[in-house]
């Protein structure tokens, strides 16, 4: 009987450590996403447009261009932007400038990098 109580306990003990490992590497997973994510919604406008309530920027980093949707804001082709990661929509139709856009982000606007 004792040793039927040892190998519960020490299962529960083993089944815990394989799912608190388990849960970490997830976490560690998605924080390295949203390190990526946010590393890929920044450059250099190259691009930008509005319409209606919004700003559509083109951002080009290491030859990739990205674009960006936004509320209605003030930017400058050729300076250098960060934007809070956004949902990304793929084949995005925008009536109001009727244009397809192949991947977009709507953010929820720019990381203020002056801090």
């Amino acid at each position: 009987m004792e040793k039927m109580k040892r190998f519960v306990i020490l299962s529960i003990v083993a089944l815990s450590l394989v799912f608190s490992t388990m849960g970490q590497s997830i976490f560690a997973d998605q924080a390295a996403a949203t390190m990526k994510e946010k590393a890929s919604l920044s450059g250099k406008v190259v691009e930008t447009m509005d319409s209606g309530r919004y700003t559509y920027v083109c951002l080009e980093k290491n030859n990739k261009k990205t674009w960006i949707a936004v509320y209605k804001m003030k930017v400058v082709v050729g300076q250098e932007m960060s934007f809070k990661p956004g949902i990304e929509m793929v084949n995005f139709e925008s009536k109001s400038l009727n244009r397809k856009f192949d991947k977009i982000y709507f953010s929820g606007g720019p990381i203020d990098t002056e801090k």
